[in-house]
């Protein structure tokens, strides 16, 4: 095999050789994990409002406190101090306790859906600057190697030049070609340094050499299958179902301000007063009793906190509504990119074996003089062309992937495969 034969099939394997040791993409996810701040962020505000089931809670419950003061009076020359000990114990709280801590509950739900949709918003970017930096990459190491294939093909012009097998118009039409590829390759590396950067910036840390990942999955296997999934996992529209039972709970919250509460009470005071001229004093209470809270008139306070959680409440119901048609249109549009780009995988893959096989049969016809310089252009065009197409369709793949993973729900630490 010669040196143009090797160079050619170096060309047409760039997609299919990834280096050695190189960086997969569940390494990114790992990293993206630990270091992302966005996604720590919702962590931390997810935590803040799992409290607010427990402070609801803590409205039931007994309280109890403890005061004291001291002070002296410049008039009549005397000094005191004194302290209580108070305990309070709802016994009846109409459904305030009960409803809030169900409200609560709910919003607690709501955010453990929307804390997965930004682990999933994060898995979507991650995914998103590896499949582009991937394909950049690729199309960097295209470039290369159709360049050294042109290096060839001009030094080999050159050499049947001065042999008088070709003519000065061979060799010039390769050199501009040779040139054209030159500045192909130098944009493909500006646009390599720019995905570079999109991808520190998400994932953490600079990239090295990627490898191509495997499928994302595992993948629904009929669009029904998908369509069901979106409406029993997607956490955007489970989101918004929660977010509407908690405003159901509110409008029994807000019911419960109209009714009376009962709470039991008890305090223990005990005070000393020393005077200025003449015996101390001391004074204890103790005291313990029912407390009862009838609120006739509201001013129609309560009517309408009533009808405005009504109307919020009718609000998340039409949310969650769209939210499911939202589900349901990424979920038919991420499974129609998907399946369009898994066609052109396997139309570009064909388009790849004939270009290489077309472009070593031309070059073996030219040694014989039965082909022209500019059938070796077009050839060689056709195959770089071919491979870009199959790259950018691999990245396509991956990316049109993560989008139906994410429209169903699925999109997680355990959807990227492993090494």
């Amino acid at each position: 095999m010669n040196k143009s034969m090797l160079v050619a099939a170096a060309l047409a394997t760039v997609l299919a050789s990834p280096p050695a040791a190189a960086e997969t993409l569940r390494d990114a996810v790992e990293a993206a994990y630990l270091g992302n701040p966005t996604l720590a962020a919702a962590r931390a505000r997810q935590d803040a409002l799992a409290e607010t089931p427990e402070q609801a809670r803590a409205a039931g419950r007994i309280t109890a406190a403890a005061d004291g003061a001291a002070g002296y009076d410049r008039f009549d020359y005397d000094r005191g101090a004194g302290g209580t000990v108070s305990a309070s114990l709802p016994i009846w709280t109409g459904g305030r306790i009960a409803s809030g801590v169900r409200a609560a509950d709910r919003d607690v739900a709501a955010g453990q859906e929307g804390l997965r949709d930004a682990e999933a918003v994060l898995l979507t970017q991650v995914v998103g600057v590896y499949a582009e930096l991937l394909y950049d990459q690729q199309a960097v190491e295209i470039g290369k190697a159709d360049i050294a294939l042109l290096d060839h093909q001009v030094a080999e012009a050159q050499a049947r030049y001065r042999l008088g097998k070709a003519t000065r118009t061979d060799v010039a039409q390769l050199e501009a070609q040779r040139a054209s590829a030159g500045a192909t390759l130098a944009a493909a590396q500006a646009k390599l340094d720019g995905a570079a950067a999109d991808y520190r910036a998400v994932v953490g840390h600079d990239p090295g050499a990627l490898a191509p990942p495997p499928a994302l999955g595992p993948l629904p296997a009929t669009l029904a299958q998908a369509r069901a999934d979106a409406l029993d996992a997607n956490p955007l529209y489970q989101q918004s179902l929660r977010a509407a039972d908690a405003a159901g709970a509110r409008i029994q919250q807000a019911r419960a301000g109209g009714a009376p509460t009962v709470s039991l009470g008890g305090g223990y005071g005990y005070d000393v007063r020393i005077g200025g001229a003449g015996p101390g004093s001391f004074l204890r209470a103790a005291n313990v009793g029912l407390t009862l809270h009838v609120p006739f008139l509201t001013g129609g306070l309560v009517a309408s906190q009533v009808r405005q959680a009504q109307a919020q409440h009718r609000a998340t119901m039409f949310d969650a509504a769209a939210a499911g048609r939202e589900a349901t249109r990424s979920t038919d549009a991420a499974w129609a990119a998907l399946s369009g780009a898994k066609a052109q995988m396997t139309a570009n893959q064909a388009g790849v074996d004939a270009a290489n096989l077309a472009l070593g049969g031309v070059r073996a016809e030219y040694g014989f003089d039965l082909r022209s310089t500019l059938d070796i252009l077009v050839a060689d065009e056709s195959l770089r062309s071919a491979q870009l197409a199959l790259a950018r369709n691999r990245s396509d793949t991956i990316i049109a992937q993560a989008a139906l993973l994410r429209a169903t729900g699925h999109l997680d630490h355990d959807a990227i495969p492993g090494p």
